[in-house]
């Protein structure tokens, strides 16, 4: 007997024949003599649409009534979770996250787990129980206040509990087979990998890869969970992400493919803005000035290019997530004077594309590849990036969908057939 963590995102959940469908999923793996712990996500566009109605009674709601208010939606679906799993002749009980032991910071909207204390749920698996989790939500001890974890919250969820109460694997069911070298909704000929490393993992999931968060995927690396990506809709095996010393599960049959390839996956992100702060005095200092007032605002900088001085000035070029853009700008415009730059010029019609593959540690040309096949495409690069085992360059979002597809051919990484995809997002 095993114990098995599930988590399923809000498209698995997204109306009441998906809810029966995941419950009988969860059912049959009861069946097959392993206990089982579910986190769920709310219910399909549930969290967009509390989201949507607190900014129409408050144009900025309160931080804690927005936790409050948007901690229901996972409460929602666990229970209906719990309610189809009984009509099956199963016993279920469902918990929130506070009643799960779930603890964070205090901080609302983007708390951090800082313990899990799971009595409860131990307890109820002792007692022959199927344990489902409301995801996204947890606890703070100082304030006793509900926290929301952010975006991706369930999957952290889904990999905290695993790592608490010492599960065999952590799966997490989304939309798609597992993970493939590149999002199978923007190149169809993507193949879905049977196992990927943590590293290669976190940088694809920095990096635009949707499929699972970097929150999760940090989280499962630093306590030693095994992760298995897998599809709702299919009973087909997903992909593993396996941490340092881990074995693919497969046995011989991974194993005839455990030598890591060159490029591992293509990512895509159309959610970065460019801003250049312009005419910046070309003296020491001034760039670490820059970066802590965009630091100070909460912007969380990625890619960083300055330009040759001239004339004693320069550019310094700078790419943040889109929703952060604005605040960053609004503060540097506030520090104009003090700073002594010129004009700051804000881009938010860009897109990053990385490359990502552990094997590029002992492989020479792999640049190259990206340059040549991007070139060869009329494709124009504006900032570039590296890192060990990742190359990132940005692009005109117009361009990124046919670069990706090109740089994904140019790797061999193309399939015989189309990826299939189920419904939704990915997640």
């Amino acid at each position: 007997m095993a114990l098995i963590v599930q988590k399923y995102g809000g498209s698995s959940v997204a109306d009441a024949e998906s809810i029966k469908r995941v419950a009988k999923r969860i059912v049959d793996t009861r069946r097959a003599g392993h206990d089982v712990v579910v986190a769920v996500s709310a219910m399909g566009d549930t969290t967009d649409e509390l989201l949507d109605l607190a900014n129409e009674v408050a144009p900025i709601p309160a931080p804690r009534e927005l936790d409050m208010l948007l901690s229901s939606g996972e409460r929602i679906s666990m229970a209906l979770l719990a309610m189809a799993i009984h009509s099956m002749g199963f016993e279920a009980r469902s918990f929130t996250g506070s009643q799960a032991g779930m603890i964070t910071d205090s901080q609302h909207g983007a708390a951090r787990i800082v313990d899990v204390t799971p009595v409860r749920l131990r307890e109820a698996l002792d007692e022959g129980a199927i344990v489902i989790v409301a995801g996204f939500q947890g606890f703070n001890r100082d304030t006793r206040d509900i926290t929301t974890l952010g975006r991706g919250g369930s999957d952290t969820t889904a990999v905290a509990l695993a790592a608490a109460l010492d599960a065999d694997v952590c799966e997490i069911y989304s939309d798609v087979d597992g993970i493939f070298t590149a999002d199978p909704r923007v190149i169809p000929k993507a193949q879905k990998l049977d196992h990927i490393g943590s590293e290669e993992m976190l940088e694809l999931a920095a990096n635009g890869a949707k499929v699972l968060y970097i929150r999760a995927v940090e989280y499962a690396r630093r306590h030693g969970v095994l992760i298995h990506a897998r599809s709702t809709f299919s009973s087909s095996e997903g992909t593993y992400v396996l941490g340092e010393g881990m074995k693919n599960p497969r046995g011989a049959e991974g194993a005839a493919a455990m030598e890591e390839p060159i490029v591992a996956g293509v990512a895509t992100d159309f959610g970065q803005a460019k801003i250049t702060v312009a005419g910046v005095p070309d003296v020491p200092g001034k760039a670490a000035e820059i970066f802590k007032i965009v630091a100070k605002s909460g912007a969380n900088v990625d890619m960083i290019v300055q330009n040759v001085s001239a004339t004693g000035r320069t550019d310094i070029s700078f790419t943040v997530p889109k929703a952060d853009s604005a605040a960053a700008l609004k503060a540097l415009a506030g520090e104009q004077t003090e700073v002594g730059f010129q004009n700051l010029v804000h881009d938010d019609q860009i897109g990053k594309l990385s490359v990502v593959g552990a094997g590029m540690r002992t492989h020479s040309g792999v640049s190259a590849v990206l340059f040549e096949a991007l070139s060869a495409g009329g494709i124009n690069i504006e900032m570039i990036s590296t890192s060990e085992i990742r190359i990132s360059v940005v692009l005109r979002d117009t361009d990124l969908a046919e670069a990706a597809r090109t740089v994904h051919t140019a790797y061999g990484l193309d399939g015989d057939a189309e990826a299939t995809v189920h419904a939704g997002t990915g997640r």
